[in-house]
């Protein structure tokens, strides 16, 4: 038998989600359901490689620390369980609750049916749980929603309380279309509308979600997000996430001429965000919009060096909307809670970095599991910024690049990047300086960095592989001078209990 998993791996994630072991993709049935924050994902439970999908079950207080609870959805015969979400039926709408007035969970998922030869067919199906997602039973009279193309996948349900109905949005993924269905009862389904195509269209559609996002400025008004992704042709090559700001009125879509002129808008810059979806039933009065994505890219997934799993997922973020000259734009933060695991708090006063590289002292800071905050004043430098996990010929760069106006991750010498051609690249994000400043704020894990610049505005996600003994930090301005307004900066504590 094989040894358990010790989560101190090389490359394993110290504050993001991770399986014990083999092969994750989609977040899948993100909920709140008790007290307790639920993440389902793509799983195959027999290798380290795509195949046999089932569900997994994790779980968690805080969306921070999280509990394995293992295969939820299993495959079966000829079955696997692709995609979707899941939500508590608290009118018991569904059925599937006893007479005791509990409100059972149920997931809505694709069926991804083998038929003799190479064909597919996917449907919509249902699995119920009465016991806060401890079991799960698939409902009998799979599956509840079918469709002529046999691409048809991943649906993400919410209950829309005007029209007192269950609204489904699923993607025809072949032919780059969102329909949305409603339902009484989540067994019986009705067409309502399409969208699509639009945006980036040169990949397939997959993984919807359809929600509600607060505006930055007033958490009381909201607006209406549709995310979908591309499986490949993104902004950072590969898979990608892109969205749409608009209106629903309980049958259709319709986004801003601002979010239609000039698509796609995406989500996140960087090559490792996919999947993403929001949690369902986030509770008020917090009632925030909260989503994680798949930390991955489809053009390298299976081939990234880790064992004895691979993938991870982004750390949960909470979503706003911010009012832009040129319309409304996403705005991404990480959850308040990762704020737990800080220890070992730093802080830098400004310095002037005249066209040089600065190594800070790693007495005062380095580590593998970092969060930076800098504020930064390009003044006349051409680039600004800092380098990260930075050893014997290996950094990873994030900064401001003033002649394209633009905010970049580069991990050409990130370390290990001979395993796909494409991996050694920088990626960009428009950005300009707000007030003369620019903001990175920056989450380092063993095998990641995320970038969140100028208050969220752009995001950057990377996944990387330095060697253990590239845990440096260091300031650099290029082309000219530049200054350091403020860095703060904490060591982030495991969330599985390794130093």
């Amino acid at each position: 038998m094989d040894a358990p998993p010790s989560f101190d791996e090389p490359f394993r994630p110290q504050f993001h989600y991770t399986p014990p072991r083999h092969w994750m993709n989609d977040p899948n049935g993100l909920v709140y359901h008790e007290g307790t924050y639920h993440l389902f994902h793509q799983y195959n439970p027999a290798a380290n490689t795509w195949g046999h999908m089932s569900w997994y079950h994790a779980t968690s207080p805080d969306l921070v620390h999280w509990t394995h609870r293992g295969v939820a959805i299993p495959e079966e015969g000829n079955e696997m369980i692709f995609s979707g979400s899941a939500v508590v039926d608290h009118g018991n709408t569904a059925g599937f609750g006893s007479q005791r007035g509990d409100s059972p969970m149920v997931a809505v998922y694709t069926s991804n049916y083998r038929l003799p030869g190479d064909a597919i067919n996917q449907a919509q199906s249902l699995a119920y749980s009465t016991d806060g997602g401890a079991t799960w039973t698939k409902y009998a009279g799979n599956p509840v929603l079918d469709h002529p193309d046999a691409e048809f996948r991943d649906p993400n349900v919410f209950w829309y309380a005007p029209g007192q109905k269950w609204v489904m949005a699923v993607a025809l993924s072949e032919q780059r279309i969102i329909q949305f269905y409603e339902s009484p009862d989540l067994k019986t389904w009705t067409h309502l509308s399409d969208f699509g195509p639009a945006g980036s269209t040169e990949g397939i559609w997959e993984c919807p979600a359809l929600l509600r996002v607060p505006m930055e400025d007033d958490a009381g008004c909201r607006r209406w997000v549709l995310s979908v992704d591309v499986g490949s042709g993104a902004v950072a090559g590969g898979s990608g996430s892109q969205y749409f700001v608009g209106t629903f009125d309980g049958i259709a879509f319709a986004p801003d001429a601002s979010h239609l002129d000039d698509a796609p808008h995406w989500a996140d810059y960087g090559p490792d965000f996919y999947a993403a979806i929001p949690w369902n039933n986030v509770p008020d009065p917090d009632g925030r919009a909260l989503w994680l994505g798949w930390m991955n890219n489809w053009t390298y997934a299976e081939d990234i060096p880790t064992a004895p799993w691979r993938s991870a997922q982004t750390v949960p973020r909470t979503l706003s909307l911010r009012h832009r000259n040129d319309g409304l734009q996403l705005v991404q933060h990480p959850v308040a809670e990762l704020e737990r695991l800080r220890t070992n708090p730093v802080r830098l006063g400004e310095r002037t970095l005249n066209d040089e590289t600065v190594s800070l002292p790693k007495d005062s800071l380095s580590g593998r599991t970092l969060e930076l905050r800098a504020t930064l004043a390009p003044e006349n430098a051409e680039a600004v910024g800092l380098h990260v996990r930075t050893g014997k010929n290996e950094r990873t760069v994030v900064g401001y690049d003033a002649t394209s106006d633009s905010v970049f991750v580069d991990r050409a010498r990130s370390g290990a990047v001979g395993f796909q051609p494409d991996i050694a690249a920088r990626n960009t994000a428009p950005l300009s300086p707000t007030d003369g400043r620019v903001t990175l704020h920056v989450l380092v894990d063993r095998s990641s960095v995320e970038v969140f610049a100028n208050g969220g505005a752009r995001v950057l996600t990377h996944r990387l592989f330095p060697g253990s003994a590239s845990d440096g930090v260091a300031l650099f301005a290029q082309g000219g001078t530049a200054t350091l307004l403020s860095l703060d900066a904490w060591t982030l504590r495991s969330i599985w209990g390794n130093p």
